[in-house]
């Protein structure tokens, strides 16, 4: 894992909390000072806190944290030409930033959740993307190298009441990665998507607007996933040999079969 690391530089999005900020910690861990690290995320101040943290931890290893919101689509088009020119090349991206809001049903479904949620989950991963991907295609003389892992969910795989757009935005995002590996046959770049179960990270809380009573109430009686155990899978897919694709990857905590079967424990 560490050799098949050294010198790559990786690019994760969504990196100041959750999964995005654990799969930052585990590539630094996998390989200590085998890699250079660029985070994003909206909120500055968080990311600069994981940037020390990682760099507390792991000294050798370099990272770069900086703003961007993936909703805009000016600010990602050109943002791999304002990084350092020793983080321009990207090696891998991680297309992590997504979000949920609400659980309105039709037709109640509020038109700023629905816009948000599309605008992040699905044209950001796009937009992200489509301005790493051409220096991929341009390494090798054209045959191309790189990984693109994109964060999908069961809610991709199997929708359930409440969930319409986010359901909706995950299942776009498996067809998208589903084209980009077919059409990417030809070259040398990786296309990998994590599907996790229930997780617990800020997801629910931003999902209930805030209301931490509520996001608790999702866990309840259950043993979800970490954000841990999802960022071992992205570095493992990653850390494979060059010529082997861990395609596709569902993971479930214990207690759960599907998006809409699992099983509480009694209080």
């Amino acid at each position: 894992m560490d050799k098949r690391l050294q010198g790559k530089t990786i690019l994760i999005t969504g990196a100041s909390s959750g999964i995005g900020r654990s799969t930052a910690f585990e590539f630094a861990r996998a390989a200590p000072g085998g890699v250079k690290l660029v985070l994003t995320a909206r909120r500055i101040e968080v990311l600069q806190k994981v940037a020390a943290d990682i760099t507390a931890q792991f000294p050798s290893t370099k990272v770069l944290p900086v703003q961007l919101d993936v909703s805009d689509p000016v600010a990602v088009r050109g943002f791999v030409d304002t990084l350092p020119a020793e983080y321009q090349e990207i090696d891998v991206l991680v297309n992590n930033a997504g979000l949920v809001r609400g659980v309105d049903k039709a037709p109640a479904i509020k038109e700023d959740d629905l816009n948000v949620m599309f605008a992040t989950n699905v044209h950001g991963l796009i937009h992200m993307t489509q301005a790493v991907l051409p220096r991929m295609l341009a390494r090798n003389g054209g045959a191309g190298a790189g990984d693109i892992v994109n964060l999908g969910s069961i809610a991709g795989r199997e929708p359930y009441v409440g969930g319409s757009i986010y359901c909706a935005t995950k299942a776009a995002v498996r067809s998208f990665t589903e084209s980009l590996r077919k059409e990417l046959i030809a070259t040398r770049v990786r296309v990998i998507s994590v599907d996790p179960g229930q997780v617990e990270t800020e997801f629910s809380v931003v999902r209930f607007y805030g209301d931490k009573s509520k996001a608790d109430a999702v866990y309840a009686g259950c043993d979800p996933l970490t954000p841990e155990d999802v960022a071992e899978s992205i570095v493992f897919a990653v850390g494979r040999r060059e010529n082997v694709v861990v395609a596709d990857t569902l993971l479930f905590p214990n207690h759960q079969a599907s998006a809409t079967i699992m099983h509480r424990r009694s209080a």
